[in-house]
């Protein structure tokens, strides 16, 4: 099954479909597209490569046959981190009503795969009604139920905390240690802690753990090997990095960019 080749192209007119399709190939060394928001939710499903989406929630992060949902006006930017290949779905606001209303990135199943596929073999014009607008209406019921993927990395509003953070983030092969970490935000251990879970759901220790795998995931994606990773991150070695690896997301690296589901 073939995408139709009007999908190559972004839609120049408004239209009345429940669903809008549009296929993407992103170069590498584009990097960024900048910060907006559009009254249309949207599924970014990954086929190749990989991206980053920062939204004012966090960072989500989707590998190869992952998908990203965003709810409708909700600010982002994308990161394109690889040469990337995509399929965009997006949900006219009215039609995102009854759809999960928070950033997440979701496992696609062969399902949802196989009807993505099919609706975006339609032109546009034939997406209205008739059997492309049915097929629309069983992803609709899909984006309803499927199960979330364990990629988010919530950012701290607070603006010391985030300064913090984003140093984290930036660097996180060299994290500083709790003490030192509540010394930057000029506040005691026991109140930065209480802090920093308050605002991203996390301990310090377990948030900085998710920096490192999220860092971890895109190396992985350009195409970097486990033992590159886990030393360029700080690991004691290979076995350490997989180990943490696979207790975090129920697979090995090899096996999650396979594209199997998690345990």
């Amino acid at each position: 099954m073939s995408i139709h080749p009007e999908l190559a192209e972004f839609p120049s007119e408004e239209l009345n479909s429940p669903l809008i399709g549009y296929a993407k190939s992103v170069p590498s060394g584009i990097g960024i597209n900048g910060w907006h928001a559009h009254d249309a939710a949207q599924l970014f499903h990954v086929i190749k490569g990989s991206i980053a989406i920062d939204t004012e929630l966090g960072t989500f992060f989707a590998p190869p046959e992952r998908a990203f949902w965003l709810p409708p006006r909700v600010s982002h930017q994308t990161r394109y981190l690889t040469e990337t290949e995509l399929r965009y779905i997006y949900v006219p606001y009215d039609y995102a009503q009854d759809l999960p209303q928070t950033p997440q990135v979701i496992q696609v199943t062969t399902l949802l795969r196989a009807l993505i596929l099919e609706f975006m073999s339609y032109p546009r014009s034939e997406t209205e009604d008739g059997p492309a607008a049915r097929i629309a209406a069983v992803i609709l019921d899909q984006l309803k139920m499927l199960p979330a993927a364990p990629l988010q990395l919530p950012m701290p509003q607070d603006a010391r905390l985030r300064d913090l953070c984003e140093g984290v983030v930036r660097c996180p092969a060299h994290i500083p240690s709790l003490s030192e970490a509540a010394d930057r935000c000029a506040t005691s251990v026991r109140s930065f802690e209480r802090r920093i879970k308050a605002e991203t759901g996390l301990s310090y220790r377990t948030w900085c753990r998710q920096v490192k795998l999220f860092r971890a995931l895109e190396l992985l994606a350009a195409g970097r090997s486990v033992s590159d990773v886990s030393h360029k991150l700080g690991y004691e070695g290979p076995s350490a990095f997989v180990a943490t690896f696979r207790k975090a997301f129920g697979v090995t690296p090899g096996r999650y960019f396979a594209g199997e589901e998690l345990d």
